[in-house]
């Protein structure tokens, strides 16, 4: 039943555009794997070979630099609704702060959200569907506001305090560079 694709094709890409959520799975090479769920409408198709992602202040920073140290990255999203499907992107990842030339850029594809920390932009190799039909049915009602009320009452001064307080290094003692003005050339 799995079917695979070597791009993002167009109705790949609508498929991503319907969903509300995704999930982001990396590791190191050695230490524990990181997954994890992602929302509020921070992804986007730049073409079918390359997608992105705004990444949101959150609790850990382990994305960052797994792929900063590897660059392997998995992508998953499925269908909650009547038609199941579950699509995976397999990719090579990058570390898009504000302080790099391609932000500016790349930043142009999201809306604007407090705490917005960095983008993940993925070089798709390979694409695989599958079926869902495990999945179970859920109805999507709305986005929390949790994250933008937490992101907008810290401000500026208060997210980069959170940075340096628990960001710097994932839990397997990995450097993120979050706050460093030049970093390892990533993979």
């Amino acid at each position: 039943m799995a079917k695979f694709y070597s791009e993002v094709t167009d109705e790949l890409q609508q498929f991503i555009a319907q969903q509300k959520l995704f999930f982001t799975a990396t590791a190191p090479t050695e230490g524990r794997i990181n997954l994890s769920p992602k929302g509020m409408d921070t992804f986007c198709c730049i073409n079918s070979q390359t997608v992105a992602y705004l990444d949101l202040t959150g609790s850990g920073n382990e994305t960052a630099a797994h792929l900063i140290e590897n660059g392997r990255i998995t992508l998953m999203f499925c269908s909650f609704t009547e038609q199941p499907l579950i699509l995976r992107l397999y990719g090579q990842g990058q570390v898009i702060r504000p302080r790099d030339e391609a932000w500016e850029e790349l930043s142009a594809h999201f809306d604007s959200f407090p705490g917005k920390r960095q983008i993940m932009l993925v070089h798709v190799e390979t694409a695989q569907t599958s079926c869902g039909y495990g999945v179970p049915l859920y109805e999507f009602q709305q986005e929390r506001p949790t994250l933008k009320t937490w992101a907008k009452n810290k401000g500026e001064e208060g997210i980069l305090n959170y940075w340096r307080e628990k960001n710097q290094t994932t839990i397997d003692g990995l450097p993120t560079y979050i706050l460093e003005t030049t970093e390892p050339a990533q993979r």
